[in-house]
């Protein structure tokens, strides 16, 4: 079997490791919500996230055994699909706790997420159009507008109603793949600059007319909740706390957690905290050190990719998936006001784990080119990560 899979062997380690290891804690911290909202079968919910990973798995191997190159030209085929099924999610999504970011799946009767379809499908998409696009057109922000800013402010703005952190994190990490594929840093700063006008200008609006979305005051509940520190109304992250407090060193022990009964996310957005609770200090430097490890490996793949294609592509799929681990790392141990985000390869949820996947099977792709290809070969000149043109 080994002799099917390929690109870099650690990478397929690492997440095969966080894959098989999410499905102790889901089980465990699926308890409550099994109780609170279905049948009380937590095996049944465990089944699901099981197929979920497993969906996943194949989708990653798909992926990878794809040439990385051909992503590019199907990114610019899925982007206006990406944008219609944001639009779509708007107007007519499912809504799950006054914020509407799913989609239902017709005859499966799931729900998907359609920011992470659309947040792959937009880095790829700029690197395509980073690697391909001759330098003097990437260097005028008139010509570069239309095909590659707007698409970047159509995502973020189209997610921002229902979803800060997670346009947050788009715009941040497509700034760093501009940064890097030689975008003009005087253009960064005109983007940057539009973008908080943009945010600002949403937040007056919906000020002004609060049945536009009710999002910013949940923002300014969580944030004012986070200084606040010993308010009440900051429930689940004082559990969170308990959780992890209690967890000291070695744990209570798999399935023993007793904060899951409390937390109102606890297989998702607080699954960490159930983490070191069960399997304390020292389960929860494992993970953080497995989402070290996946990093470096990302910033290697990117280094010794010969294509510039394959650099950005892999930063910007790979820096995703470990911004949103440390956010939602960060959530838990109260160093950032709750977010949303959920763990990636841990936390239960189908969406996020098959974009995962997806995003991982691209950065496998990347990484089997490397030995096979050189610079006389690649459509399109090398970069060097670490220099901006």
């Amino acid at each position: 079997m080994l002799t099917y899979i390929k690109g870099d062997k650690t990478l397929w380690v690492i997440a095969i490791i966080l894959a098989l290891f999410s499905m102790m804690p889901v089980y465990s911290a699926s308890s409550n919500i099994a109780f609170m909202y279905g049948s009380g079968n937590t095996f049944s919910m465990l089944a699901k996230h099981a197929v979920h990973l497993s969906l996943g798995l194949i989708l990653m191997y798909a992926a990878h055994n794809m040439n990385y190159r051909h992503f590019g030209a199907i990114s610019v085929i899925l982007m206006p699909v990406a944008l219609l099924l944001l639009v779509y999610t708007l107007f007519q999504g499912h809504t799950v706790s006054n914020a509407t970011r799913w989609i239902r799946i017709p005859f499966l009767g799931w729900t998907f997420q359609t920011s992470a379809f659309a947040s792959v499908v937009l880095m790829i998409y700029i690197s395509r159009y980073l690697a391909k696009t001759p330098s003097e057109k990437i260097r005028s922000f008139k010509q570069s507008f239309a095909a590659l800013l707007l698409p970047i402010f159509a995502v973020c703005g189209l997610i921002l109603p229902s979803n800060f952190s997670t346009a947050a994190l788009i715009f941040a990490i497509s700034m760093l793949v501009l940064f890097i594929g030689g975008y003009p840093i005087k253009n960064l700063l005109y983007i940057a600059g539009g973008g908080i006008a943009a945010l600002g200008l949403f937040i007056v609006l919906t000020l002004a007319f609060p049945n536009m979305s009710n999002r910013v005051s949940t923002w300014k509940a969580r944030i004012e909740n986070y200084n606040s520190g010993d308010k009440a109304d900051n429930y689940q992250v004082h559990k969170a706390k308990m959780a992890i407090a209690e967890g000291q060193i070695i744990g209570k022990g798999p399935g023993k957690s007793v904060q899951k009964n409390f937390l109102p996310q606890s297989n998702s957005d607080f699954i960490y905290a159930v983490i070191v609770e069960e399997f304390g200090l020292i389960g929860g430097v494992l993970v953080i050190f497995f989402y070290v490890l996946f990093m470096i490996r990302i910033l290697i793949i990117a280094t010794k990719s010969p294509t510039k294609f394959g650099t950005l592509v892999a930063i910007g799929t790979g820096l995703g998936i470990i911004v949103q681990a440390f956010v939602n790392l960060g959530v838990a141990v109260n160093l950032l006001p709750v977010t949303g985000q959920t763990l990636p390869l841990i936390s239960a949820g189908g969406s996020s784990i098959w974009m995962t996947c997806v995003a991982i099977g691209i950065i496998l792709s990347v990484s089997r080119g490397i030995p096979e290809e050189s610079d006389e070969e690649a459509n399109v000149e090398p970069v060097n990560t670490f220099a901006h043109a």
